[in-house]
């Protein structure tokens, strides 16, 4: 059975501005595949720009957080937010930077029963304030991060990510956006 990738319109490649269509292409030869954010998202080519531009300033950092912790972070508040597309999709990421096949169904399901450390732990207590609650982060929530080894910039991070990935699971939701079934073995 086939699926649309969303409920509004996909474009063809080759109409879209030259810009978006080279960052498609890219990252299909880069994977192996295209992901269907990617096609979904560029029905809305200013949009488009601006989501990635933000996505790869908060995910591609080679300072502070690792890119597993980003991952972890995504994993954990995007299972919150019940959004399909970025568990598998992120969780298959996670499974390769976290080298560890397992990981990211635990985090995905209850990051609480997860085999996670102490730090971890701290990050992603607070993320889900963030997702969920952020009216409610007090002092202590970052005394709890300075106390597990978290820097200030670290913290800006752990916030900015569960703030933006809340952002995109809401619109995913909205859109209906499906995970493309090649994430669901990567990992593994």
């Amino acid at each position: 059975m086939t699926h649309a990738i969303s409920r509004f319109p996909v474009p063809e490649l080759d109409d879209l501005p030259v810009d978006i269509r080279d960052a498609i292409v890219a990252v299909g030869e880069k994977s192996g595949f295209v992901p269907n954010i990617f096609l979904a998202l560029a029905h809305r080519p200013a949009e488009f720009r601006a989501f990635f531009a933000y996505h790869d300033a908060l995910m591609d950092k080679d300072e502070g957080l690792t890119k597993a912790e980003r991952e972890l972070i995504v994993v954990a508040t995007s299972g919150l937010n019940r959004c399909q597309y970025c568990v598998v999709a992120h969780g298959a990421i996670l499974r390769i930077r976290a080298k560890n096949p397992l990981i990211a169904d635990q985090v995905a399901v209850n990051w609480r029963k997860a085999d996670l450390t102490d730090r971890q732990r701290a990050m992603l207590a607070y993320a889900e304030r963030v997702a969920l609650a952020a009216q409610d982060i007090v002092e202590d929530d970052h005394s709890a991060l300075a106390q597990a080894g978290f820097t200030p910039d670290e913290v800006w991070d752990i916030g900015a990510i569960a703030a933006f990935f809340a952002m995109s699971n809401r619109l995913v939701n909205a859109g209906d956006i499906r995970p493309n079934d090649d994430f669901l073995m990567l990992g593994r």
